[in-house]
């Protein structure tokens, strides 16, 4: 019987999985997505969109479905499905990994200022500039709406829905973005201090390198850890090498 793998989606890697598995001959794979993004790019193998109903309906799903390997590669600040996905497995007994790309490490010259929460992080903005270039994602806006003295700039694929800071200028694009780009962006807006998650990768990366030139302070919101018991594989080829489907 062809083994049935499980990816929780919604990231690059979770993408690149995906087409390795439907690579594999014999090999069934199941991306699921959550539906925040309208429009989300083609995937290998099947699809399915829309929550589970928590962890006993992610359970009921992998019972149901036969599922053989589950695979969570999520965003790595997705605390709530990833702590659904430890426990569905666990109730299954269903073999489960964490797929997460290793985060960022600062250099000698970013100023960077590490902080555990987003909340954490709108505690610390007013001392460190008036003019915030928010990249912590269009869901977490609202921890910053009570900040009424400061001006912020957020990119978005889609329009972020309220509440939102009353002093926001929201920028529509979908990246990557260069260097250049980033640097061309913090100028323009006269932006003093950058917010964001620690999501690790090079694709979002060149904001950190553009701050780090103009010497900006970075606010960086630590990952959440991961569940007990739960470790992470740092990349598509480990998945593959702990599912025992690495190319021979």
């Amino acid at each position: 019987m062809s083994p049935h793998v499980l990816v929780l989606g919604g990231t690059t890697e979770a993408r690149e999985l995906a087409a390795a598995l439907a690579a594999r001959p014999g090999t069934r794979v199941t991306t699921s997505l959550a539906g925040r993004v309208a429009r989300p790019g083609a995937l290998a193998g099947e699809v399915r969109v829309g929550g589970f109903g928590g962890a006993e309906g992610l359970a009921d799903w992998l019972r149901e479905h036969r599922v053989d390997a589950l695979v969570d590669a999520t965003h790595p600040f997705a605390e709530t499905i990833t702590a659904n996905a430890a426990r569905a497995a666990s109730a299954t007994g269903v073999p489960a990994l964490v797929l997460r790309r290793p985060g960022w490490r600062p250099g000698r010259e970013d100023r960077w200022h590490p902080v555990p929460s987003l909340a954490a992080a709108a505690d610390l903005l007013p001392r460190l500039g008036s003019r915030v270039f928010l990249t912590t994602g269009r869901m977490g806006l609202a921890a910053f709406v009570h900040l009424t003295d400061l001006h912020f700039v957020v990119r978005s694929v889609e329009l972020p829905e309220p509440p939102l800071p009353p002093h926001t200028e929201v920028l529509l694009a979908r990246g990557p973005f260069t260097v250049a780009d980033e640097s061309a962006l913090l100028r323009e807006h006269l932006v003093d201090v950058l917010v964001t998650k620690d999501s690790g990768g090079a694709a979002t990366a060149a904001k950190l390198t553009a701050a780090r030139h103009l010497a900006l302070p970075v606010v960086v919101v630590r990952r959440p850890p991961l569940p007990g018991g739960v470790r992470a594989v740092p990349d598509v080829a480990g998945v593959l090498d702990r599912l025992g489907l690495s190319p021979s």
